[in-house]
């Protein structure tokens, strides 16, 4: 659905409700009371989180996948493995660890006799990729090699094996947790495989009182029980539903120039950029920015982008696609604090 790239709302700047497609409004309601059922699900083991526990729905919702940092005992793999219960999904937990080896994620062939002929043949036997939800589990705990066995699955939904490709069944999500790289023992992720993480996540403390509730849930008995509320069926016609959510050209000309203005060799980037980047967001940044400001829009009761939907979703979609180079270091410069920086400096309105 074509937008008039001139409409607003009657109360702000924002880009006027053209409303859902035709036929859309029973799926509308769906993906609504979904989500939070799911937050409802997730509220009862997880304490507070609230921001990235809408995250991770909206990684959800969008198909992508998602990386969560932070340091250990934030319940990261907890949140995820309590995620997937929520969801009629499989679901394969993967540790990383420096003997981790591709095989050990992919699978491999053997050789078996066959009982009919008698003869020997190579069989494949999938290994734990073979799942809808993904928990790869400290992934920079293990050299680059195995965690490059991931790259062609989360980006062609395939693993190829001995000259065999094996396709993946869908809905298919990587959520992984990894702690900060200052830590002993980590090897930092390529660049080509942090850019087919749709978010990066941070995962902080919790505040006092969060952390107070914590120390009273997990020192008294009892287990909690989560139901599931989605299969894989309806997620994948609920992510074709956020993809038909109508997006102003106003709104994505503001998320091309959020995702152009982070590289040093165009025209639009401001010189503090040319000052603190190496390099900037590729591609995939805009059209992550596009689908997490849609994904946002149905889970915050709207069925329109706004340019606030586009804000929400910059830091975890850019904050791993920007390269910092010596100079930012030395002056205490984040790839947060540049896209900061550029939400506050580029206007909404197209000047």
């Amino acid at each position: 659905m074509h937008l008039d790239p001139d409409a607003r709302s009657d109360s702000s700047d924002e880009p006027a409700d053209a409303g859902m497609p035709s036929g859309d409004e029973a799926q509308f309601e769906q993906i609504q009371e979904a989500s939070q059922s799911i937050r409802t699900e997730l509220g009862r083991v997880i304490v507070g989180q609230e921001e990235v526990i809408e995250q991770l729905l909206i990684t959800l919702f969008a198909g992508g996948h998602c990386l969560l940092v932070g340091v250990p005992g934030l319940a990261k793999t907890l949140l995820i493995s309590t995620l997937s219960e929520t969801l009629s999904l499989s679901f394969s937990r993967i540790q990383f660890t420096p003997d981790l080896m591709p095989s050990d994620i992919t699978g491999t062939e053997v050789i078996q006799d066959d009982p009919k002929t008698g003869e020997r043949r190579f069989q494949f036997l999938g290994g734990p990729i073979f799942a809808n939800v993904i928990l790869a589990d400290e992934i920079n705990r293990t050299p680059p090699k195995t965690q490059a066995a991931l790259l062609e699955a989360m980006q062609e939904k395939q693993v190829t094996v001995g000259g065999t490709q094996h396709k993946l069944t869908q809905p298919f999500f990587v959520l992984a947790t990894q702690n900060p790289i200052e830590q002993e023992g980590t090897y930092p992720l390529p660049e080509a495989q942090l850019d087919r993480f749709m978010f990066n996540i941070k995962v902080g403390y919790p505040s006092e009182l969060e952390e107070q509730e914590i120390m009273r849930r997990t020192t008294s008995g009892g287990t909690v029980k989560v139901n599931s509320h989605l299969g894989g069926d309806e997620i994948l016609v609920l992510q074709q539903l956020v993809r038909r959510v109508p997006v102003a050209d106003v709104v994505i000309r503001y998320a091309l120039r959020l995702t152009r203005a982070t590289r040093v060799t165009t025209p639009e980037a401001p010189q503090f950029i040319r000052d603190h980047i190496s390099w900037g967001a590729g591609p995939r940044a805009g059209q992550y920015l596009i689908l997490g400001g849609k994904a946002r829009a149905i889970l915050q009761g709207r069925t329109h982008v706004s340019y606030d939907d586009i804000k929400q979703v910059a830091h975890p979609v850019l904050r791993h696609r920007i390269l910092t180079n010596f100079a930012a270091e030395a002056e205490g410069v984040t790839s947060d604090s540049v896209v900061t920086r550029l939400l506050e400096e580029i206007p909404t309105d197209g000047s």
